[in-house]
Order: C-alpha cells, then structure tokens, then sequence
C-alpha cells in the first residue's frame, strides 16, 4: 500500500516525540499511598520526587526507553525494519542509557541534548496489575522547532509522531514540515483522548493538511469523530487520510482505506498483565507491514500480534519469547 506512494527502496520509519525513560517499580498498595497518588492516574512531578521516591522502593526497578514513539520504533527494530528516534534529552547517565538502549534495539538515535535532566516516568505497579505513574518531562519538553530539519528524515517512508507533540504546536509543524519536504508520508497517533479534547481544532487541521495515516483508538476516535459506533468513527477518521485504523482493544482492530473497511480480528486469548504499550506496539507492527508492502489486512494482524504480546508483561517491552511467535507470524 505505502509502495503506491514512496520509492520502493525506502523501508526507513522515523519516529518523532518525547525522549523520556521508564523506571518500573513494582510495589503494594500501602507505598503507593504513600506517594499521595490515585492509582491509575499520571501525575506531573519534579525530578526530585522521583528521586526520592525511588530510594524509598524495596526492590531494584527497571529502566528502559520509553515514550510513544520511542515505543513504536523499538518495535519496528525488533521486527528487523530500519528504524530512527529525534527526540531531545540530557547530556548524563540516562541521557546514555537511552541511547545505547535504542541502538541495542536496532534503532538510529537521532537525539539532541540539554543541559536539563532526561526525562522520566515513575511507573508504580501495584499486584492488582494497576500502574500509577510519575511524569517529569526534563530535557524532552525543551525541544525546539529549529531542531527538526528534513536532515532528520532523508530516505524515510514514514514519519510515525506521536499525538502528545500537539501540546507545542510549532514543534509539531516544523516535523510535519520537515517530513513532507523530505518526500515521507506521515502518521500521527491521537495519543490520548485528553490530548484530542485539548487540542482538536488545530488536530482538525494538520490531519488535513498533512497527515496520511492516522491511528486512533476508541476514545480519541470518539472525541475526534462525534461517533462511538466503529464503523462510522473509522469511515471519519478516514475522511481526510490515506489509511485510518481504529483499535478497539479485545475487540481487535478496523482499517479502512479507499472507502473500503477490514476488520482485523484479535489475538488470543491469553490473560491481559498489562496494557502499557499496547497501542504504540500496534503502530509498530501495522507500520513495519505498510513499508515492506503486506496487504492491509496482514499489516492488521501483525499490529494485533505485536499489540497482544505486550498486554502479556508488564511494561512496554516484548521478551525475546514474544517476539518468536510474533515472527512466525511473518514466515507464514
């Protein structure tokens, strides 16, 4: 399908959004209250706090790449595809860690630096499965529009950015900019539906002006469309984009292109640890199908697989197990 549109040759997907790295810490519900924080709920935070509240945890947290996009290149390189992060973060030891993480997972960093701390989120897990999380933004937040050039994007088929961009709205205009100068389509995943609430107005317009693919799940769809029936949310999402898909999570997926609906059917069953990652790994195995020429309807089922192998484990990286059976998948 992207083959119709972009040089055969070109497999590069680019991601574009917040550096920020994920501390997970599993505890109970007594230190989760502690922190004063409602369990489910993301809470903004100095860097200090995390700081403290991780010296206060009782077993050794792990520490990996994160952010949306971050999430979905990590995917695609997993997957063998040729993949790329811009973001901005620090100049200390997690600045490091991200980085050679990101190139340990098969993808380019192309990253810019701050004198700020990396970001970070403090994700507290408690045995109920729930995550309660700690967002300090640092570098990730100082990114500047001059700082993403078509340099960035040369030899790209897509340029995958993620919806949490559209709260600085010269950042995102200089990448989408900067895509379609380098001759990319582009992909815009809606995030969350706060994001689609808070910002729908100029949404409205960049998914006209420049967007080719757009995600969505059912809540941001429903915000963006009016539409909580799927086949009319997916039909809207449509109306100004090359490919929409909407995720409807167990439900599975639908993709509609040149008027016509797939519904994508779930994988599973199989017991549901942890959604965290789930939609950016969708992305991740949906897009990796776009650039390497799979019909929309294996595109579909490689996204759910990639989708479904991360509800599986906490956090949103997929064992090497997980990854097995997604390849499978891929040799059928």
């Amino acid at each position: 399908m992207i083959k119709e549109q972009t040089d055969k040759d070109k497999r590069l997907i680019v991601g574009v959004g917040s550096a920020l790295i994920d501390i997970l810490a599993h505890e109970d519900d007594e230190f989760l209250e502690k922190t004063g924080a409602a369990k489910g709920g993301m809470t903004l935070v100095d860097k200090d706090f995390i700081d403290k509240t991780l010296a206060q945890t009782t077993g050794k947290p792990h520490i990996v790449p994160g952010g949306s996009a971050c999430n979905t290149v990590v995917g695609i390189g997993k997957l063998g595809g040729q993949a790329r992060f811009v973001g901005k973060c620090g100049k200390g030891e997690m600045a490091s860690l991200f980085e050679t993480d990101l190139k340990n997972n098969n993808v380019d960093p192309a990253v810019f630096k701050s004198s700020s701390p990396t970001g970070r989120v403090l994700s507290i897990i408690t045995p109920d499965a729930q995550r309660s999380m700690f967002t300090f933004l640092g570098a990730s937040s100082e990114a500047q529009p001059e700082e993403i050039t078509k340099r960035f994007f040369t030899n790209a088929a897509i340029v995958h950015v993620e919806g949490y961009l559209l709260f600085n709205k010269d950042l995102i205009l200089a990448a989408l900019n900067s895509a379609k100068e380098a001759g990319a389509l582009v992909s815009l995943d809606l995030a969350s539906f706060t994001v689609v609430e808070e910002s729908k107005t100029f949404l409205e317009k960049i998914v006209r002006d420049f967007v080719d693919i757009l995600i969505a799940n059912e809540d941001e769809a429903h915000v963006f469309t009016g539409h909580s029936d799927e086949i009319k949310a997916v039909s809207a999402l449509s109306e100004n984009v090359h490919i929409a898909a909407l995720k409807v999570g167990e439900r599975g997926s639908f993709i509609s292109h040149a008027g016509k609906i797939i519904k994508v059917e779930p994988k599973g069953p199989g017991a549901v640890v942890d959604t965290t990652g789930a939609g950016d790994l969708w992305a991740s195995g949906f897009l990796f199908g776009l650039v390497n020429g799979y019909s929309l309807e294996k595109c579909g089922e490689l996204g759910s697989a990639c989708g479904y192998e991360v509800c599986k484990v906490v956090g949103a990286n997929i064992p090497e197990e997980g990854w097995q059976r997604i390849n499978k998948l891929l040799e059928e």
